[in-house]
């Protein structure tokens, strides 16, 4: 066994560029789906789940009330943009591309080269059941902004193997 294997953390990656959290605070590559959440631009209540399933597209977008977005009827919302944008500024635009499976051209592709190539495609609209999980993890994240900095075990996660192998 590695040590990332022995070990009860996880690689971070650094994001490929610094972003700004307002607009989308969540973005993640999981569950063959890049996903995340989306602010409001009318009502600062209220945010959107959105995600687009690798190879497919297929998208789903609703508020964290399971309210379908209005602007999703038959294409991409203005949150699915800004989804694909956070992503590309996120993790790269080769990686989005790769994870969503992409063919793109581009050495580099950017979110404007990445959307209209899975525009093309003529996505359909998905069930959004998994709005639930994927807000469920948002705000599993926002818990962990309450702590404050420690290099002790958070309590929750005591589950975890311990660090080094028992003989």
């Amino acid at each position: 066994m590695s040590g990332w294997e022995r070990s009860s953390t996880a690689r971070v990656m650094p994001p490929a560029r610094a972003r700004k959290l307002a607009k989308v605070p969540f973005v993640e590559l999981a569950d063959g789906r890049l996903q995340g959440v989306v602010s409001s631009g009318s009502d600062i209540g209220r945010v959107y789940v959105s995600s687009v399933a690798a190879g497919s597209y297929a998208f789903a977008c609703s508020t964290n009330n399971n309210r379908p977005c209005g602007g999703a009827r038959g294409s991409y919302c203005n949150h699915i943009r800004a989804l694909i944008d956070e992503a590309v500024l996120q993790y790269g635009g080769r990686r989005v591309a790769r994870y969503l499976k992409v063919e793109t051209a581009d050495d580099e592709p950017n979110a404007v080269g990445l959307f209209s190539d899975m525009v093309t495609a003529r996505p359909s609209q998905e069930d959004a059941a998994a709005a639930a999980t994927v807000f469920s993890r948002f705000l599993r994240h926002l818990a962990y902004l309450e702590f404050a900095p420690a290099t002790g075990p958070l309590p929750e996660m005591h589950w975890f193997p311990p660090t080094r192998a028992v003989a």
